[in-house]
């Protein structure tokens, strides 16, 4: 079986905003787009051409960071007016805010199972929620500068912060310790996000380089230094096999992991490209940037690989370490190195696809592919096979269908009952303000009776 690589495309572009994007997200159902912007406002995009977007006012202050919800029913913003609010992503906009801290909210972000919001500001601190009515858990303040990024990890068990002291925090979310602390940049750390596997992290830092590690061994496993300019975000694609950066030098860069190389330079933005993020799915993936536009992209390169992966999560039973569940290969050095993603399907096939030439491709526009200006990777790779791994135990087809109706039906529950408690919430805040306003009516008529005359 051969496969061609294809280029990615510009498919659509979204123009709204008054301000630069700051932050953009994919809805898992693939039909919204939300975007935030230093403008203050959330907007959703609707990937159907006929549907309108919505733009939702409400914040004082830029927005600085958006995110869905895993089931896509609530989209959480924080704002330089240093609340979060949950919206619903529909027509009515309706929201509920609190206020999470004492400076700028820069981040906030969902666990995977939509219970629990973790959120991060220029009050030096870390700070975790429940979704449900808001209520503050916890804080983490180990850092000793503003704290630009937190993030969960895939199971919900650990914490990644990126601050301006030029550290990365690695938390334990039960014991609210600070696990490990990695100081290898040489700037602020603007962006940190976790491999899909749960087992590395990536970040981005005002030092125009882009680092990976290993979480469980803490060495450096790479090093790219692609960009000319500071990098502001990046987005690891769902097979782990790939890594998207955005850039003041306002391009975006596809990073090949497993060859550990740069395989694309996309242009497109006028002026810095400020944030990045492939979609649920990984077929798409969306851009913002100072030039106040929204473009979204089709991914196209190695959708075979991928289905692939997939194919190969569904055989083995397991989501966790399909993609990376082995050691790394490669010596970690600050002039990069690459790393080996465990085939589990055993050595690699010999049609040559885990080994291509070299694809560094510049776009003037997005549909023509020129080669790139030969911007050097952070090494070349060396690509070992791996011994096949122990048979898993089958499942008989019919115990395992049924158990996947068990789950999505779970799964639909429990949505639906995240919705009710959203509009409980939401109407008690109704209420609230009803109250409120009666009673503020009932004392300006108080002061108007000038009461019996004598």
């Amino acid at each position: 079986m051969t496969s061609a690589l294809e280029d990615p495309t510009l498919e659509r572009n979204f123009k709204g905003h008054r301000d630069t994007i700051t932050s953009v997200d994919f809805n898992s159902n693939m039909k919204q787009i939300a975007t935030g912007s230093m403008d203050s406002c959330l907007m959703i995009w609707n990937t159907k051409p006929q549907m309108r977007a919505y733009r939702f006012v409400g914040h004082k202050g830029a927005v600085m960071c958006v995110q869905f919800s895993p089931s896509g029913h609530l989209v959480a913003s924080a704002s330089r007016d240093k609340t979060v609010r949950l919206w619903v992503p529909c027509m009515k906009g309706e929201s509920t805010v609190f206020r999470a801290h004492t400076g700028t909210v820069r981040s906030v972000n969902f666990s995977s199972d939509g219970q629990t919001l973790v959120t991060a500001s220029d009050d030096k601190t870390v700070k975790l929620w429940t979704v449900h009515r808001q209520k503050f858990l916890f804080s983490l303040n180990l850092h000793i500068n503003w704290v630009r990024c937190a993030k969960f990890s895939p199971d919900g068990r650990l914490i990644v912060s990126a601050s301006d002291d030029k550290t990365l925090k690695i938390w334990d979310k039960t014991s609210r310790e600070c696990i490990h602390s990695f100081y290898e940049h040489g700037g602020h750390v603007t962006h940190v996000d976790f491999h899909p596997s749960g087992t590395c992290i990536a970040a981005a830092s005002t030092d125009n380089t882009v680092k990976v590690w290993d979480i469980r061994t803490h060495k450096l496993l790479q090093h790219y230094q692609v960009h000319s300019a500071v990098v502001n975000g990046l987005s690891f694609h769902p097979s782990g096999n790939y890594l998207i950066t955005a850039s003041n030098d306002s391009t975006l860069k596809i990073l090949d992991l497993v060859e550990g190389r740069l395989l694309y330079t996309l242009h497109g933005h006028q002026g810095p490209a400020t944030c990045v993020a492939f979609s649920r799915t990984g077929d798409s993936f969306a851009s913002g940037g100072s030039d106040e536009q929204v473009m979204v992209w089709k991914t196209n390169f190695d959708a075979e690989d991928y289905g692939e992966v997939l194919r190969l999560q569904q055989r083995s039973g397991s989501v966790e370490g399909a993609a990376l569940n082995g050691d790394f290969h490669g010596k970690a050095s600050l002039h990069g190195s690459a790393y080996q993603l465990p085939n589990q399907a055993g050595p690699e096939p010999s049609d040559g696809r885990g080994s291509r030439p070299g694809r560094s491709r510049s776009f003037s526009r997005p549909s023509q592919a020129s080669p790139g200006p030969g911007a050097r990777p952070s090494s070349s790779s060396q690509r070992h096979p791996q011994p096949e791994p122990d048979p898993q135990p089958t499942v008989p087809p019919a115990l395992a269908s049924t158990l996947e109706h068990i789950v999505s039906q779970l799964d639909v529950l429990t949505q639906t009952v995240a919705i009710l408690e959203q509009r409980l919430t939401l109407t008690e805040d109704r209420l609230k303000e009803c109250a409120d306003t009666q009673h503020k009516i009932s004392q300006q008529l108080q002061l108007q009776d000038p009461g019996p005359s004598p």
